[in-house]
C-alpha cells in the first residue's frame, strides 16, 4: 500500500510540475479564464484540481491564436482601406489641381499666382537700391546680413 501512494505521490508532483511549466511557457493570446499568474497560484496551491483545470480549462487550443483568412470582399478592414485610398487619391488630384492654378498667370496683372506682384525696373527695392527685373520679372534678391554688408565688420 505504500508502494501505491509513493506512485500517486510521484503522479501528482510530475502534473504540478508540468503544469506550472506549461502555464509559464504559453504564449499570452493562449491563456484563458483568468491571468497567467493567477493561473500560476491554483496549480501550485490546490495539488490535484488545480493541474487539471489548467489543462482542462485554462489552456487555449493551438490553433486559437491564428486568424483564418477571409475573401477581400468579406474583410471590412480592407473595404474601408479601398474608401479611404480613393478619397486620398481624390484630394490629391484637387490639391495637385490647385497647385497647377497658382502657376498659370494671373489674367488681371499678368503676374504667376504663386509669387504675388511683379517687379518693374526703377523701382526701389526694400533694401533702398533701384532694382531691374531680370528675365523673370522679379527684383534680384536684396543681400543677406553676413554678406559683408554688417555695420562695424572689418573683412568687409
Amino acid at each position: 500500500m505504500v508502494k501505491v501512494w509513493i506512485v500517486v505521490g510521484l503522479a501528482v508532483v510530475i502534473l504540478t510540475v508540468y503544469s506550472l511549466v506549461d502555464c509559464a511557457t504559453t504564449a499570452h493570446n493562449r491563456v484563458r479564464g483568468l491571468p497567467r499568474w493567477v493561473w500560476m497560484f491554483v496549480i501550485f496551491l490546490v495539488p490535484v484540481v488545480g493541474p487539471l483545470l489548467w489543462l482542462i480549462v485554462g489552456r487555449g487550443r493551438r490553433g486559437a491564436g491564428i486568424a483564418r483568412s477571409m475573401a477581400p470582399d468579406d474583410d471590412l478592414d480592407f473595404l474601408k482601406g479601398l474608401d479611404r485610398q480613393k478619397t486620398d487619391e481624390e484630394r490629391i488630384r484637387a490639391l495637385e489641381q490647385e497647385l497647377a492654378d497658382l502657376d498659370k498667370p494671373d489674367p488681371r496683372t499678368g503676374s504667376t499666382g504663386a509669387t504675388g506682384s511683379t517687379g518693374s525696373a526703377g523701382s526701389t527695392g526694400p533694401a533702398g537700391s533701384t532694382g531691374s527685373a531680370g528675365k523673370s520679372g522679379f527684383d534680384p534678391k536684396p543681400a543677406d546680413p553676413g554678406e559683408g554688408e554688417l555695420p562695424g565688420r572689418r573683412d568687409a
